[in-house]
């Protein structure tokens, strides 16, 4: 009996901007229902990474396969039908400020009727935006707030709620924890592994917080000037045996990534 295709499948990932080569080889493999946390240093390559799965950047080579399927090969719909799998919280909420607050987390439900997807009134919309904000812990009154009215920690979960709203089959989470204390971010990654587990979803995130790191995946991989230079279960990020994991995870001067950095 074959083994289940993993959900997403990378090889061989490359991306160049001039003369810097970001992503230099990658091969990742994402297990259906699993979340899969990317750590590293800023400009290893992390956001690259994921707005390449997402289609938001074109890749120089390899393949980037969601349920066995190339999307870098597939026709301009197929990808934007692709895409319509994935939720995404982006790194500090990145709410719509002239939207309520009902209206960010039905945005893609509403977009996706616009172009043509399944129809959806507003009224529907509104009431699905509330059952998702009180599966993040808002009342549902909250959708009738300006973002501006909320806090970070509410502007994160409202990120968090729009993520979920469709219902995606996958979830990419970048520095979800970026900009808010270590209590509120603890809540935040609570509700994003209930969430996640909840929809059955398959999860990547990108992150610099260990804590969160370890609390939010299954598994972990560590990129470095482009290439995965570890792979492993997230709750061994800390004693991984990796010299360049150890010093980073443990916030060390001294060690491979501090000499390279030197030259």
């Amino acid at each position: 009996m074959s083994a289940a295709l993993p959900k997403i499948r990378i090889r061989g990932l490359c991306k160049s901007f001039g003369e810097k080569r970001v992503l230099d080889g990658i091969d990742l493999d994402v297990e259906a229902g699993t979340s899969t946390v990317v750590i590293g240093g800023s400009g290893s390559g992390k956001s690259v990474l994921l707005r390449c799965i997402l289609g938001l950047i074109q890749p120089d080579a390899g393949t980037i396969e969601i349920d066995g399927v190339d999307v870098l090969r597939q026709p301009r719909r197929e990808q934007e039908r692709q895409r319509e799998k994935i939720g995404m919280l982006f790194q500090n909420a990145a709410l719509f400020d002239s939207l309520l607050v009902w209206e960010n987390v039905a945005f893609g439900l509403l977009a996706r009727s616009g172009r043509g997807g399944p129809r959806i009134r507003r009224s529907d919309a509104r009431e699905r935006a509330g059952e998702v904000l009180a599966q993040v812990g808002l009342d549902p009154s909250v959708g009738d707030l300006a973002p501006s009215e909320l806090s970070g920690g509410m502007q994160k979960r409202v990120g968090l709620a729009r993520a979920i709203a469709a219902r995606p089959e996958i979830l990419f989470f970048d520095e979800p924890t970026t900009g808010l204390d270590p209590i509120m971010g603890a809540v935040i990654d609570g509700l994003i592994v209930e969430c996640v587990r909840g929809l059955g979803s398959t999860a990547i995130a990108i992150t610099h917080d260990m804590p969160s790191a370890r609390r939010i995946g299954d598994r972990a991989a560590m990129l470095y000037r482009g290439q995965l230079v570890w792979q492993g279960p997230a709750a061994s990020l800390l004693d991984s045996g990796n010299a360049m994991v150890d010093q980073f995870t443990h916030g060390r001067r001294e060690g491979p990534i501090g000499m390279e950095l030197r030259r």
